[in-house]
């Protein structure tokens, strides 16, 4: 059995800066505070992580946990309420639709990995309808684990739950970020970048990812290449 776990940000879609202003948006409606450029980057991180780290730099410290749980149901209430700006301002990325569909064959099981929530990341998948090819009741969500390290295993858990056992050999992680390649190190599985996100070809290149690609339009290159 062939697994992959697909990053969504930035390497099936890019969604318009909905999801950013989502988390702006919602500390201004909780607490009052105007965010403005917190100049916390939010590329290949979990939500969790993202909502504490702007947390932090907007002086809203967060050492018991307590606001987390608030801000992380306001942003995904107004990420759903964004369904149509997705739709509207962002876009499938090149060549997703094609590999997806080619690769929706026997033996293989196409899920996500991804540091969004699972509603949030229904929202923005389904907002482009490409949640006909990924099973997501197998797949692992900031909403698991907000150390995006650890979600190989709460995937391949669930995977196995679900399909038997996996060859971690077979399993591949593909992301936009070095920190989806940390992630998969981390899991002792593979790896695939593609430079269609939000870091550059160079710091792809030295992630120590199994291969690097600029986007997913070669899909015949790609599904042989996810069939090693």
């Amino acid at each position: 059995m062939r697994v992959i776990l697909w990053d969504v940000d930035g390497t099936l879609v890019q969604t318009g800066g909905v999801g950013a202003e989502a988390f702006g948006t919602a500390i201004e409606t909780l607490y009052g505070v105007t965010v403005g450029d917190h100049g916390v980057s939010l590329a290949g991180k979990t939500d969790p992580q993202i909502a504490r780290e702007i947390l932090t730099v907007l002086d809203l410290h967060d050492d018991a946990g307590s606001r987390l749980p608030g801000l992380l149901a306001e942003t995904e209430r107004l990420v759903a309420a964004g369904r149509d700006r997705i739709r509207a301002r962002g876009r499938i990325l090149p060549g997703v639709p094609e590999l997806l569909e080619a690769l929706r064959r026997p033996g293989t099981v196409q899920t996500v990995l991804t540091g969004n929530t699972a509603a949030n990341a229904a929202v923005k998948l389904d907002a482009f309808d490409l949640g006909r090819w990924l099973d997501f009741d197998v797949g692992a969500y900031g909403s698991d684990d907000p150390d995006r390290n650890a979600l190989v295993a709460v995937a391949l858990a669930r995977v196995e739950r679900r399909y038997g056992p996996v060859d971690r050999r077979r399993v591949w992680v593909v992301g936009d970020t070095p920190l989806d390649a940390a992630c998969a190190q981390a899991g002792g599985v593979r790896c695939l970048l593609v430079a269609s996100g939000f870091a550059p070809r160079a710091d792809l290149d030295a992630a120590c990812a199994d291969h690097v690609v600029d986007d997913l339009t070669d899909t015949e290159a790609i599904v042989s290449l996810l069939g090693q």
